[in-house]
């Protein structure tokens, strides 16, 4: 699909030519010129995402108003990596950052690391040069000497001022990068000793495949998504003006970074794509992508005075909105492979066995089954990644009568998306019933209150409700205790090779006739919660873009007879 999007992107489509030909960390944009399979790639990937996504704003922005600021970076140097380490204020909105900043995690953000830190919470250095600099990578360019001795017949710049495309110095090679170690400073994040967000390292260092020498690499960008065995592709180094450089059936790693996240930001502003450019986030977010603005057949109503509509001052010329149109349509191809990758990962990663069932089939009496869900994932938990507030993994099962009327369900959601669990919004106003059977992988924080019982959190923060609110120290040492007094983790999620059985019973009632009954289920996945996106500040357009983008693993039906 990447291949209908390669575009030639003239300096006057972007406004950032000139700053990125100067700037000491280059553009993706730079990078796309040699590499532009990697580069559409990455361009829908998570880390483009890293410094775009609303929802890391929000949440952001949340704790660290709770704190009263005294997390200072610890986000954004991982998410915005580049401009921290330029020294831009945490606060400052996208639209008041660099041009690099919103790229995230970017190119040079892996590939000028020269160094091997295995520090966690993003504690690393990015090397700054021009696009000229070297870059590190898992080899020393073997077919980079062959396109330097031919510059001229390339076209070609090695160095600020010559003539042709600028290209970077020979790669050095860095062993690291292509090591699982690689991803700790970000992919391993501690809040407090043992609350910790982002738990794959600890996880994968213990699992099956880092003793089977299988890296992160393999299984998140190799050939199918989560399957370390496939290999990878084939692909040249690059393609240098039209010119294919080295090996066409090269090893090409996969720069997407297979991962069950996804992004819910505008689509004009995300995938990155240089033909966006050509206007401000400001502008994007006045473009009401969810109305046909910018479709032809539309427009011409519109003309006609066949459609009212009123457009904002930026958006007022017909051309602008068919362009933008066409750039959201383009951007909207790279999100149906996202979403395609996302759904191979999440089904590659678990088996679903069942329905098995544990009582007899009879009119007017209780139905007892159970399904089977293992992780057939060799690297980590499942789920992995960020943990408390997200990601959510629970299993939806649901009984059909003869009529096709629903008689019985677990793992429903209420009206807002959540799950009828006592974060239910719902569920508390008494519009739905709790969901007594729900089984959810979804790991919690728990915090003691005053009397003495548990709550499930959503935020690690033991902050005081008082008139200047602030992380308090415990009161004994956290080394004793491997968790700050007062909160602690619920791990419920599956750990590699493991599994686990979903045991329901349904009502006498559900069963209240015979015929040919029908059971449905499947595992369900989600990146956030609607109350937990709620409490940060999230909008209805993030709201409704989260349950779109909600997908179904493993799903299935079965017919049984009841008597």
């Amino acid at each position: 699909m990447w291949l209908l999007l390669v575009t030639t992107v003239t300096a006057a489509e972007d406004p950032h030519a000139a700053v990125f030909a100067d700037t000491q960390y280059p553009s993706a944009t730079q990078c796309a010129g040699c590499h532009p399979k990697v580069f559409w790639e990455w361009a829908v990937s998570n880390h483009a995402y890293a410094s775009i996504s609303p929802m890391f704003h929000k949440f952001e922005q949340a704790i660290t108003d709770l704190s009263s600021g005294t997390i200072g970076t610890f986000c954004v140097r991982c998410h915005q990596q580049i401009a921290t380490q330029m020294g831009e204020p945490r606060e400052a909105p996208l639209w008041d950052r660099s041009a690099i900043s919103r790229e995230g995690i970017t190119c040079v953000t892996c590939h000028r690391v020269s160094a091997q830190f295995g520090k966690v919470n993003g504690e690393r250095h990015i090397e700054a040069g021009d696009i000229n600099a070297p870059i590190y990578n898992s080899g020393v360019g073997k077919n980079y000497g062959e396109v330097v001795s031919k510059a001229g017949e390339y076209g070609v710049s090695t160095a600020a001022g010559l003539p042709g495309t600028p290209i970077h110095a020979a790669p050095i090679k860095f062993d690291q990068i292509s090591k699982s170690e690689f991803c700790v400073s970000c992919h391993q994040v501690a809040v407090h000793p043992g609350i910790k967000l982002e738990v794959v390292w600890e996880q994968y260092r213990g699992a099956p495949a880092a003793k089977e020498g299988i890296t992160c690499q393999q299984c998140h960008m190799g050939k199918s998504p989560g399957e370390a065995d496939a290999g990878y592709e084939s692909w040249p180094i690059a393609v240098v003006n039209g010119q294919t450089v080295g090996d066409p059936k090269q090893k090409h790693s996969n720069h997407m970074m297979f991962g069950p996240g996804y992004p819910i930001a505008h689509p004009g502003i995300f995938p990155f794509n240089p033909r966006a450019q050509r206007w401000s986030i400001k502008d994007w977010l006045k473009f009401d992508y969810r109305a046909p603005w910018g479709d032809p057949a539309w427009e011409d109503k519109v003309e006609k005075g066949l459609e009212q509509a009123t457009f904002p001052e930026e958006w007022s010329k017909r051309a602008d909105r068919e362009e933008a149109r066409y750039v959201i349509s383009l951007n909207e191809k790279l999100l149906n492979d996202k979403k395609r990758s996302r759904i191979e990962i999440m089904e590659n990663s678990m088996k679903i066995d069942g329905p098995f069932f544990d009582s007899d089939i009879k009119s007017g009496d209780k139905l007892k089954l159970h399904y089977t869900i293992t992780n057939v994932d060799r690297g980590h938990n499942l789920p992995s990644g960020s943990l408390g507030a997200q990601p959510e993994l629970w299993f939806n099962v649901a009984v059909i009568d003869p009529d096709g009327q629903r008689v019985w369900e677990s793992g429903y959601v209420d009206g807002n998306g959540d799950m009828a669990d006592i974060h239910s919004l719902e569920v508390a106003s008494g519009k739905v019933p709790f969901d007594k059977q729900l089984f959810n992988l979804q790991t919690k924080f728990l915090t003691t209150n005053v009397k003495g019982t548990d709550r499930e959190m959503y935020l690690p923060i033991n902050f005081d409700f008082d008139q200047l609110p602030h992380i308090r120290p415990p009161g004994v040492p956290t080394t004793v205790l491997n968790h700050p007094p007062f909160i602690r983790m619920e791990g419920r999620s599956l750990p590699p090779l493991t599994a686990r059985d979903v045991k329901d019973t349904s009502p006498a009632s559900a069963l209240s006739k015979p015929g040919k009954y029908k059971i449905q289920s499947r595992m369900r996945s989600r990146a956030e919660p609607i109350y937990f996106m709620k409490v940060v500040g999230a909008t209805l357009d993030m709201e409704q873009s989260i349950n779109e983008w909600m997908i179904d693993i493993h799903p299935q039906a079965a017919e049984f007879e009841v008597k």
